[in-house]
């Protein structure tokens, strides 16, 4: 039998699935990575890793397609990244959102008890179930308040994980993750589209930024580093839930600060608050404390907010002077 573990991946595509294999082929897995047939997946995130990584077809709407894999790959540890992860999408599509976010974690758990409960699982839990805070800053013991369908899918899925933890000794643990960034983040998210827009202006392809609220605060932190944790987890003795956060919280209005600010531009000549991007319900305030991932996991955030935002925009001025053009849906919020 082989001595090298094999991870599977949900989501492998996205921001976090791309730094999370990145990490897990550098510890020395075997990396397997779920995607589903459709005509919209993009594999730009991972195509610098597609000759080390295995790509196999199953969706989190079909059990079945899940059991397969599990049997046919082996995995020692399933990281599941998979989600409709869109807040504002989440209002237009709800009941997707539900599918997806919340019965693809039961899906998901239901195949590891079926054909391995010893497999270790981690569910990618959002910031985003705190909603309407009862307290400041958030810790693993806050109560949930979400604020939006995508928040109540996330809680559905995170307080599963916890179920399937007591009720079967499955090693299953929770990352509650506040708001992380890098320059794969999707032009959907405003940190991305502050920092794309922003270059843009720079080099005189747009005049405009379009947002919503630019007084919600989020903990900002980079991709990288959250996925150094999410792996930390599946190493412990025992499962458990952890908040992983930077422990500050900045502004759209900073975020635009120091995007624009970079660049050596005024922000305020070229956002543009605009009511269509509002939310139905806000979330204005969240910030994480993670003590306990400290203390526990020995995990700390290496990259700051500034730093963070800088590195963005640079890569998003990079990107577009090379490619001499912008793409378009990058003036929302």
């Amino acid at each position: 039998m082989s001595s090298t573990p094999t991870a599977l991946v949900t989501g492998i595509t996205g921001q976090d699935g791309s730094y999370l294999a990145e990490l897990l082929l550098e510890k020395g897995y075997q990396v397997v990575g779920l995607h589903r047939r459709s005509s919209t997946v993009t594999f730009e995130r991972i195509t610098h890793l597609m000759d080390r990584i295995t790509l196999v077809p199953a969706d989190l709407l079909d059990e079945a397609s899940i059991i397969r894999v599990l049997r046919d790959h082996r995995p020692s540890e399933v990281y599941n990244l998979a989600a409709q992860s869109f807040v504002q999408t989440s209002f237009i599509q709800p009941v997707l959102t539900g599918e997806v976010t919340a019965l693809g974690v039961t899906r998901l758990l239901d195949a590891i008890l079926l054909t391995d409960p010893s497999i270790r699982f981690y569910q990618a839990s959002s910031s985003e179930m705190f909603g309407k805070v009862v307290e400041v800053p958030q810790s693993e013991r806050t109560p949930f308040h979400p604020r939006s369908p995508y928040g109540v899918a996330k809680s559905y899925g995170h307080w599963l994980t916890v179920n399937y933890r007591e009720s079967y000794g499955m090693h299953a643990s929770s990352g509650i993750l506040f708001n992380h960034e890098s320059p794969r983040r999707g032009l959907e998210f405003v940190t991305r589209k502050v920092a794309f827009t922003a270059a843009a202006i720079s080099l005189g392809m747009q005049s405009e930024l379009r947002l919503g609220n630019l007084d919600a605060r989020r903990d900002w932190g980079y991709a990288p580093d959250y996925v150094q944790a999410m792996w930390l987890m599946l190493q412990q003795d025992s499962p458990d839930d952890y908040v992983i956060a930077t422990g500050e919280t900045h502004s759209v209005r900073e975020l635009c600060e120091v995007a624009f600010g970079h660049l050596g531009l005024d922000w305020e000549r070229h956002v543009v608050v605009d009511e269509q991007f509002l939310r139905p319900a806000e979330v204005d305030l969240l910030i994480g404390e993670p003590k306990k991932a400290r203390t526990s996991l020995g995990w700390e955030p290496r990259v700051g907010f500034e730093e963070l935002v800088r590195m963005m925009v640079d890569a998003d001025l990079a990107a577009l002077s090379a490619a001499g053009a912008a793409p378009a849906g990058a003036t929302g919020s």
